[in-house]
């Protein structure tokens, strides 16, 4: 039987796995307070997370647990007791890159699944095998490589899950393996600590002339311009997944709830389309509806990175702001006879058009505000408080979850 595709969400805090579930994610990834490489996320306290895999497995989708930190010596100290506190949570995995802490795992945890990190560089059919000689269940691969090397790890090793990037921000650096945070601000990218330098603005100068400023640019032995563009591979998901790949991960565990909202549902409903297709037996096309959907969120311009080589720019010349079409203003928390309660997250009035952003059939109505009630059942014309809760009168089938843009 055909293995399904896993679409594979960012969770950064409570929230956004709430977000990710609900908009049609199959499994999510989240770190606690150690050992993962985004030390200045919200992340999940220790103690939460059983509660946390609790919820992800009533909703039958599977959590995994980020353990990617290069380790130096100290880092193994309470690792044991963290470890059995993920195991006693049922985490469905680890995700780990370095190879001491991956040989530790497997020397006390012998039953534990380990995903191998995009981190470790994964290039080659020969280290996807020596990792699964090891004991490791699943691949993420390196991000550098084309579709056909995908094929070429995935051929070689029929009996190993592979999972890959399929969108979301790129490193500038080989898989991550970056040292610009550190050495401008003694912040440490292997340890979950990067500040992003690659997405400042940078000049040249000259000693002599100090204020006089040179455009950095490009040329035919290579780039002076750190900031990538995002990856987006929403068009390719049929030919991704024909070269073995059965899990596709969205980068963002940094990103907003509204920004988990948009990409999950395009590529939920891509990825559904596409199975469509395979079983009209006719040729997947990425809906244009689902390509504009990605616009909706915040996002550097697109690339298709290293998987295809169509000779467009991977690098932003411009400027390394991000940008987006559309405004969240409000999240679903009750629907009640005609009305729901949002909380407000952008002001926004009677009379206001808002989009609906939702999983269910509800997907890309509008819906016109005609009235408006506090908590209270005060009438207002206007929405202005951040995070105010509102009641709204509509007809439209809105659930709890769904999300109000403009």
């Amino acid at each position: 039987m055909e293995k399904k595709i896993e679409l594979l969400a960012p969770a950064g805090d409570i929230e956004k796995l709430k977000t990710a579930l609900h908009f049609g994610a199959d499994a999510v990834y989240f770190a606690g307070k150690n050992y993962g490489l985004r030390a200045f996320g919200t992340n999940f306290e220790e103690t939460n997370i059983k509660e946390t895999m609790d919820l992800i497995h009533n909703f039958g989708k599977k959590g995994y647990v980020t353990l990617n930190v290069y380790a130096r010596h100290n880092d193994f100290d309470g690792l044991k007791d963290y470890v059995q506190t993920l195991i006693d949570a049922k985490v469905d995995a680890v995700i780990v890159s370095d190879l001491g802490i991956f040989s530790y795992l497997r020397e006390n945890f012998p039953s534990l699944a380990i995903h191998v990190s995009t981190q470790a560089n994964t290039t080659n059919p020969y280290a996807a095998k020596m990792w699964q000689k090891l004991g490791a269940e699943r691949v993420v691969l390196a991000r550098e490589l084309t579709i056909d090397e995908v094929k070429n790890i995935s051929d070689a090793n029929p009996d190993l899950e592979l999972e890959a990037f399929v969108h979301g921000a790129m490193c500038i650096s080989y898989s991550g393996r970056c040292l610009l945070s550190n050495y401008l601000t003694n912040r440490d990218s292997n340890h979950g600590e990067c500040v992003q330098a690659c997405r400042w603005k940078y000049s040249v100068t000259e000693e002599t002339r100090p204020d006089e400023h040179f455009d950095l640019t490009e040329d035919t032995r290579g780039t002076y311009i750190f900031n990538s563009k995002d990856l987006c591979l929403i068009e390719y998901i049929d030919k991704i997944f024909d070269a073995g790949v059965i899990s596709y991960k969205i980068e963002g565990r940094m990103k907003s709830p509204y920004y988990v909202a948009t990409v999950i549902n395009a590529y939920r409903r891509a990825i559904d389309y596409m199975y469509e297709c395979k079983e009209k037996g006719i040729e997947y096309k990425c809906p244009e509806e689902l390509k504009k959907e990605l616009s909706k969120a915040s996002h550097r311009k697109y690339t298709t990175g290293f998987m295809f080589k169509d000779g467009k720019p991977t690098q932003n010349f411009e400027t390394s702001i991000q940008e987006q079409d559309s405004k969240f203003m409000a999240i679903v928390q009750n629907v009640d006879n005609g009305k729901i309660l949002v909380e407000q997250r952008n002001k926004f009035a009677v009379h206001d058009e808002l989009e609906v952003l939702s999983p269910a059939s509800s997907f890309g109505k509008i819906l016109k505000v005609t009235k408006m009630e506090d908590e209270n059942g005060n009438e207002i014309l206007e929405a202005k408080n951040v995070q105010q809760k509102i009641w709204i009168y509509t007809d439209l089938e809105i659930e709890v979850g769904d999300i109000l843009r403009k």
